[in-house]
Parts: structure tokens; C-alpha cells; sequence
């Protein structure tokens, strides 16, 4: 969706409202597989509570059933080695700054070892407001 700013592929809304990324993710994907969520735009503040991973069919590798959300320049900087072994949602787990300065491509790393998966299914989800725009 445009922002009205030349050059940026982020997501904005024409309203204020909680905007979102998000990505469905699956074991089927590969074991290591990167998903990009896509774009925070400069100034977005990421909703932590609301940021996070809804597993709905767990993850069965046979040592590692995990994710990570980040960055190109940093693959775990919003959430580390947040499992995927329970059904549940899984929130952020990381005490760093929740916003961005510069526009942002948001990653999600799957890290899935030992025996393959045969079972696995969930969405990457980050949510974000942009401050000061009424």
C-alpha cells in the first residue's frame, strides 16, 4: 500500500489504526527457511503484546522447533529462539528498542533440526502504530 512517501514500500494505512505484517509460516517451508514479513515504515512502534508467533499445528522436529524475528542485519532482534512446540501464541520475547528510525524489512527465521517435521503451521504476525499522525 502506498505511504504518499516517494521510494518506500512500507505499509501505512490512510487512517489511524493498528497496522500489521504478517506471514504464514509451515514446516513444510524447509528447516531453515527466512520469511520476510515486509516493510516497517520510519517511525513505526511495534505493539509487543500483539507481536509474536500463533502456532496453530505445532512444530514436531526431532531437537529445534524455533523462530526468530529481526532484521537482514540482525535475524533475532525482536524475538530469540521463541519455541513453536505448543499450540499457543507466542509473544516477542526481546527488551530492545520497539521502534524503528529508518524504514525496516522485518524477517522471520525458522530454525527447525533433528528428525524432519512432519506437523507445523502457524502465522508470523508484528503489529505497529505510527505515532503523531492526526
Amino acid at each position: 500500500m502506498a505511504t504518499g512517501t516517494a521510494g518506500t514500500s512500507a505499509k501505512l494505512y490512510h487512517t489511524d489504526q493498528v497496522h500489521y505484517l504478517a506471514k504464514a509460516i509451515s514446516y513444510a517451508d524447509g528447516a531453515t527457511n527466512v520469511y520476510t514479513l515486509g516493510v516497517l515504515p520510519a517511525g513505526a512502534m511495534i505493539i509487543k503484546p500483539m507481536s509474536g508467533v500463533q502456532v496453530n499445528t505445532v512444530f514436531n522436529s526431532g531437537t529445534n522447533n524455533l523462530i526468530n524475528f529481526g532484521t537482514a542485519a540482525d535475524d533475532d532482534f525482536f524475538g530469540t529462539v521463541m519455541s513453536l512446540t505448543t499450540a499457543t501464541f507466542v509473544p516477542l520475547d526481546e527488551a530492545v528498542s520497539m521502534s524503528v528510525a529508518a524504514d525496516t524489512t522485518v524477517t522471520a527465521s525458522l530454525a527447525l533440526s533433528g528428525t524432519a517435521a512432519t506437523t507445523g503451521a502457524g502465522v508470523a504476525l508484528l503489529a505497529y502504530v505510527l505515532p503523531g499522525r492526526s
